[in-house]
C-alpha cells in the first residue's frame, strides 16, 4: 500500500501525450487516509463500469477506511509506462496484465500471490498463464482465446451451408472463393499495424497445422522452430495474403478496431479475434446479429493435426513488489476477481469470466460453441512466448507480408531469440 507515489518527469511527460480520460498520473500526496492504486486498461472502459464498481463496492465491505484509485492507461503505451514504474522502483499497488510473456517477464517486480488466493484456485481457471517458476503472480479475471469466427450470412448469401463451415484448408480455401464471388467479401479480416496479427493468425490457425505431441511440447518450452508444421504456420501467413484471403493494407490496419470493424461490417467472412470483452462475440453479434456469429475449429492443414479451442487465462491483477502492505493489495485483488464483479463484467462487457461457478452459455449460439470446447482446449500458441519474441515476431511478422524477409531467416531469428536450437 502507499500513501501515493511520487512521479518522476519521465513517467508523466508519456502519459500527457497521450490523452485517454483517467490517463493522468497520480498526484502526490501530503497525507491522508491510505490509498491503493491500480493500474490498468480496462477502468475507463464504459462496458467495464459495472465491474470496477462492484469490485470496489466488496473491497469496501472488509477495507472501509481504504482508497481505491484507478489509473487507466493507454493499452498501446501500457507495458512501456509500466517498465518505466518498475525501473523506478515505485508506481501502483496492483497492476493489471495480459497472461503470459507480458507477466512472465515481470515477474520480478511482482509479489508471489499463493498464500493470498489459496481459497479461490478451484473457483477460478486460467492460472497457468499467470504463473512461472511454480508461483501464481496475478489472478485471472477472464478466459481469453482465440476462436475462428465466421459470418453466416455471407455463408448463405455464398448458397453455402452455415452450419457447417470447412473442415479443412482446401474446402476453406473452396468456400472463401465462392464468399468472395457472391458478396465481394474478403476471407479474412486481418490487421498487423501493431505486429499483432500474426499472434493471432498463430494461435487461431495452428492447431489446425501441428500435431498434439508437437503442440503439447511448444506450449511446455521445447520449440523446435525449424519443424515442418512451425514453417507451415508461417508459410501459410504469406500465403494467405498473397493469395489475396486478407483485406488491402495488412501493414497499415491496426488490429484494434480496424481489423474487428471489417468483420462487423461484413467486409470480411472470417476474423481470428479474441473471446472475452473486446473483438469477440457480444461486440459481433451486435453489429451482425448473434443469429450470424459462427464459430469453427481451424481447418485442418496437416493430417496429424487435432483442433482444440486456444484459451489461457486471459488479464490478471497482480501485486506490485514495492507495496507497503502485500496483504490488503492481495485482498483488492481478490475483490478484482469475485463473483461479484466477474457477473458484471460478464454480462455488460462480455467477457467470458474466469470464474466457473458464472454460467455463460446462454448468451447465444457462439457463445455456448466456445464454452462448451473449455474443457478439451489448450494454451495457446503465442501465449506461450516471451515478450520479446513476440515483439521480434512482430516485426518480422510485417517485413514477411512485405517480402524483405524469407520464412527461413525470420524462423532463424525467431529461434534465436527464444533460445532454441
Amino acid at each position: 500500500m502507499k500513501r501515493r507515489a511520487l512521479w518522476s518527469t519521465a513517467l508523466i511527460a508519456p502519459l500527457a501525450l497521450y490523452g485517454c480520460g483517467s490517463a493522468a498520473a497520480p498526484e502526490s500526496s501530503s497525507g491522508g487516509g491510505d490509498t491503493l492504486v491500480v493500474w490498468d486498461w480496462k477502468s475507463g472502459d464504459e462496458a467495464a463500469k459495472s465491474y470496477i464498481e462492484a469490485a470496489k463496492a466488496d473491497f469496501a465491505e472488509q477495507h472501509p477506511d481504504v482508497e481505491v484509485e484507478f489509473t487507466a492507461q493507454p493499452f498501446d503505451q501500457y507495458y512501456n509506462l509500466l517498465g518505466t514504474a518498475i525501473q523506478a522502483g515505485e508506481g501502483p499497488d496492483v497492476m493489471l496484465f495480459n497472461g503470459g510473456g507480458q507477466l512472465r517477464d515481470r515477474t520480478d517486480a511482482l509479489v508471489p500471490l499463493d498464500d493470498f488466493v489459496a481459497d479461490d484456485m478451484e473457483r477460478l481457471a486460467g492460472w497457468e498463464a499467470f504463473t512461472a517458476d511454480g508461483h501464481v503472480y496475478a489472478a485471472p479475471v477472464t478466459l481469453q482465446g482465440h476462436p475462428l469466427y465466421y459470418n453466416k450470412a455471407l455463408y448463405e448469401a455464398a448458397g453455402l451451408d452455415p452450419e457447417a463451415p470447412a473442415a479443412t484448408w482446401e474446402e476453406f480455401l473452396a468456400d472463401c472463393a465462392a464468399i468472395t464471388e457472391a458478396t465481394g467479401a474478403d476471407c479474412f479480416a486481418m490487421g498487423n499495424k501493431e505486429g499483432y496479427g500474426i499472434q493471432f493468425f498463430m494461435s487461431g490457425l495452428g492447431p489446425g497445422i501441428l500435431g498434439p505431441e508437437e503442440y503439447d511440447a511448444w506450449i511446455a518450452g521445447d520449440r523446435d522452430w525449424t519443424s515442418p508444421g512451425v514453417k507451415r504456420i508461417f508459410e501459410l501467413w504469406v500465403e494467405a495474403e498473397q493469395a489475396g484471403l486478407n483485406n488491402d493494407g495488412v501493414n497499415s490496419t491496426a488490429m484494434f478496431n480496424d481489423e474487428f470493424a471489417l468483420f462487423d461490417s461484413g467486409e470480411a467472412a472470417h476474423v481470428v479475434g479474441l473471446m472475452s470483452d473486446v473483438g469477440h462475440w457480444k461486440e459481433f453479434g451486435e453489429f451482425i446479429g448473434d443469429e450470424n456469429v459462427g464459430v469453427m475449429p481451424a481447418p485442418v492443414v496437416s493430417p496429424e493435426a487435432a483442433p482444440v479451442l486456444p484459451y489461457d487465462g486471459g488479464i490478471g491483477y497482480g501485486v506490485a513488489e514495492w507495496t507497503d502492505d502485500p496483504e490488503l493489495a492481495a485482498d483488492l485483488v481478490r475483490s478484482l476477481t469475485s463473483t461479484s464483479a466477474l457477473e458484471a463484467f460478464y454480462a455488460d462487457a462480455g467477457a467470458i469470466a474466469a470464474d466457473t461457478t458464472i454460467d455463460a452459455s446462454g448468451a447465444g449460439p457462439a457463445t455456448a460453441a466456445i464454452v462448451a470446447e473449455l474443457p478439451t482446449g489448450k494454451p495457446a500458441l503465442h501465449v506461450a512466448l516471451s515478450a520479446e519474441t513476440l515483439e521480434l515476431m512482430g516485426r518480422l511478422s510485417q517485413q514477411l507480408l512485405s517480402g524483405s524477409v524469407t520464412v527461413d531467416g525470420a524462423l532463424a531469428q525467431l529461434a534465436e531469440s527464444d533460445g532454441a536450437a
